[in-house]
């Protein structure tokens, strides 16, 4: 006779799939390490595959098998919460946790908004979100770290599904001092800004957009600093170190530091970057990630 698994033991297998960590997993489930190994070894055996792979010093590492099961996995246990409510008639009442991916510089714009909207309308959902550059998010989508992603359109291949939340142009900033900050809001040439020193926002992917900007315009930038933090590069610009060229804008032109930058249009047409919800291939939406992406839709002004 085959075995049958349970719906404890595939809690807590995506339990031990999150924290990639024995021990971390016994404890955020309040139950014994040796009760959770024992969960994990008769699951691989009803599967007849490992699902973990073991590695020393540095924890667990899901197999591809185990990549896959715990994307199955995920949707049976939501359909499982969701049956008490199924049965009454009440309809599907979300709950659980869902973790989503946002890449760094993006975060502070919408984070928060998103927050507050999916909390008030899904107070029984716990929302978390992972932030990192593209890489990582990349790498947290495909190793099934996160359910979504809000990213930029870098370097994302054609694999991954996604949803254009907003196309954002180019905009140059530069100090109060600089003299093309007597007269803001005229556009600005980035042909004629290439001689004089840029501060690089230099993170994956980032850096070659920006650097494929003056590639367009047959110009070459003088990188006088690079950075990875969006605030370093505008406290930098805003003590005279140099122009920058970004896309997000705050709705208020201070750094941390209280000094000011001033924003300019760029003269030139240039490819905008798009702000994309992203999720992994081949892989089915959980009801909350459905729902994260309707709030996502709503905020972004986004019309279905």
């Amino acid at each position: 006779m085959t075995r049958s698994f349970t719906l404890v033991q595939l809690r807590y297998f995506c339990a031990v799939a999150e924290l990639e960590n024995m021990t971390a997993a016994a404890a955020a489930l309040n139950v014994t390490q040796s009760t959770l190994s024992s969960a994990v070894a008769q699951l691989e055996q009803v599967m007849g595959t490992p699902l973990f792979t073991r590695l020393p010093r540095r924890g667990l590492r899901l197999t591809r098998a185990g990549r896959r099961l715990r994307e199955s996995a995920l949707l049976l246990l939501e359909d499982a919460d969701q049956l008490p409510g199924t049965v009454r008639e009440e309809g599907p009442v979300l709950a659980g946790d869902l973790t989503v991916g946002v890449f760094g510089p993006l975060a502070p714009f919408r984070a928060s908004v998103i927050l507050e909207e999916f909390e008030r309308e899904h107070p029984g959902v716990a929302l978390s979100f992972l932030e990192g550059d593209q890489e990582f998010l990349r790498r947290a989508l495909r190793d099934g770290k996160c359910e979504l992603a809000l990213m930029y359109d870098l370097g994302l291949g054609g694999e991954l599904p996604r949803r254009v939340l907003r196309r954002v142009p180019p905009h140059v900033i530069v100090s109060p001092e600089h003299p093309l900050a007597a007269a803001p809001g005229q556009p600005v040439s980035l042909r004629e800004l290439a001689a004089e020193p840029l501060i690089l926002l230099d993170l994956p992917h980032s850096r070659e957009y920006y650097l494929s900007l003056f590639k367009l315009l047959g110009v070459a930038p003088k990188i006088r600093h690079r950075a990875s933090g969006y605030e370093t590069v505008r406290s930098f610009v805003a003590r005279g170190h140099g122009y920058s060229v970004l896309n997000q804008r705050l709705p208020h032109d201070l750094t941390y530091a209280g000094s000011p930058v001033v924003p300019l249009p760029v003269a030139e047409e240039l490819p905008p970057i798009e702000v994309l919800l992203v999720r992994p291939g081949g892989t089915r939406p959980t009801l909350k990630s459905k729902a994260f992406e309707e709030i996502c839709l709503r905020v972004y002004g986004v019309t279905t």
